[in-house]
């Protein structure tokens, strides 16, 4: 059994920001319905890299794996009849996570106090770039834009240069978590008081939240890889093309054993970089970690994918797709030892509306089969 075996959340939700909260939830146990639309498909099924036909909606890896576990449904929710279907699923669930636009949830009905009618004690969970109140609550964008407001694209790079954004929507991995952890605290207090509450998660905090520290200095500065408070931190090329490793020195006792397993005798870092140009990055690692040097070599994708460490503790799991075909799924990372969870594959779209519309929530076969033709549960 998994942790959260029983709960049940209607997930509005698409691309990142709120898919990967819910990735959490499902691949712990609970039963996650992903409401989607044919009349406006998840951007996360047209993003990069495909199996194939990039044309192929349930051939998109990134949606794959950020959709784990959950079964989909189709809801026109431009039709009015879509919403009534909408509404039985929020009846059904314990939870509601969107992020929309601001003011999309309002204009289909959707909005908390309407949640509210159909369930007094629901929870709804919004995550947006900016968050439902303050000066910026109208504002649209994405993981991208939040990186410029937090602060992010500021402190990314070298010394002396522009400011550099991410090279993906961090903003749409780091809310996330913090999504996962309001939803949980949520259910907590319903199930003390009864409640149910809206739950509002920005992009922006969350991201300013995991670098306030460095705002705390007298004056922030980009610095590349480098940090003021080590003796050597960066990372030093190795046998190969682009091979590399990081080495982190903080102290002289490390930065003797670092001189005398690299033959070298000052922290010059072209010295270092010489000294470690001649070694093969795994095996270096293995030397300057068992001599107490702070070091890692640094992994690229093939890497990260055979990595022993990850392997042996079951990071990555292989399930069949129907389109992707065997593919390495990453499973939450950490351990319930009573509780383990069970990653499932990400459904094809649409692939579980018989199965929530008529055996889940009941309504006739009859009804849900002309809903479907007429592109209502489309």
């Amino acid at each position: 059994m998994g942790a959260l075996d029983g709960l049940k959340i209607a997930d509005f939700s698409w691309v990142g920001a709120g898919p990967r909260a819910t990735k959490d939830l499902a691949d712990n146990g609970a039963t996650v319905i992903k409401i989607e639309s044919r009349k406006r498909l998840d951007l996360g099924r047209m993003s990069p890299p495909f199996a194939g036909d990039p044309k192929d909606v349930d051939g998109s890896a990134f949606f794959a794996q950020t959709n784990t576990s959950k079964r989909s449904v189709t809801v026109n929710l431009s039709d009015p009849r879509g919403i009534e279907i909408a509404k039985k699923l929020v009846a059904w669930a314990d939870v509601v996570v969107e992020n929309f636009g601001p003011g999309f949830m309002e204009r289909i009905g959707l909005h908390y106090q309407a949640l509210r009618k159909i369930k007094p004690d629901i929870i709804l969970a919004s995550v947006s770039v900016a968050g439902r109140t303050g000066p910026l609550s109208g504002f649209r964008g994405y993981g991208n834009s939040a990186a410029a407001h937090s602060g992010h694209a500021w402190l990314t790079g070298e010394p002396g240069s522009p400011p550099h954004m991410p090279p993906l929507a961090y903003g749409d991995v780091v809310a996330p978590m913090f999504l996962t952890v309001a939803i949980l605290a949520a259910l907590e207090h319903r199930a003390r008081t009864g409640e149910g509450q809206h739950v509002d998660v920005s992009q922006i905090e969350p991201m300013v939240h995991v670098i306030a520290d460095l705002y705390a200095q007298d004056e922030a500065k980009k610095t590349g890889n480098d940090d003021i408070d080590f003796l050597i931190h960066g990372v030093f090329p190795t046998q190969g093309d682009d091979h590399w490793i990081a080495i982190a020195v903080e102290n002289e006792t490390q930065a003797e054993a670092l001189k005398r397993e690299l033959g070298i005798s000052s922290l010059d870092r072209d010295a270092i970089s010489a000294a470690t140009s001649a070694h093969d990055k795994f095996a270096l690692f293995d030397r300057l970690a068992a001599a107490g040097v702070p070091a890692g070599p640094v992994l690229d994708g093939k890497n990260v994918l055979e990595n022993p460490e990850l392997a042996a503790a079951g990071h990555f799991v292989k399930l069949d797709h129907p389109v992707l075909g065997p593919s390495n799924m990453p499973a939450p990372p950490y351990v319930l030892h009573g509780t383990p969870g069970k990653v499932n594959r990400a459904p094809r779209l649409g692939e579980h509306n018989r199965e929530v519309f008529i055996d889940m929530l009941g309504l006739e076969a009859d009804e849900i089969e002309i809903l479907i033709a007429e592109g209502c549960l489309a």
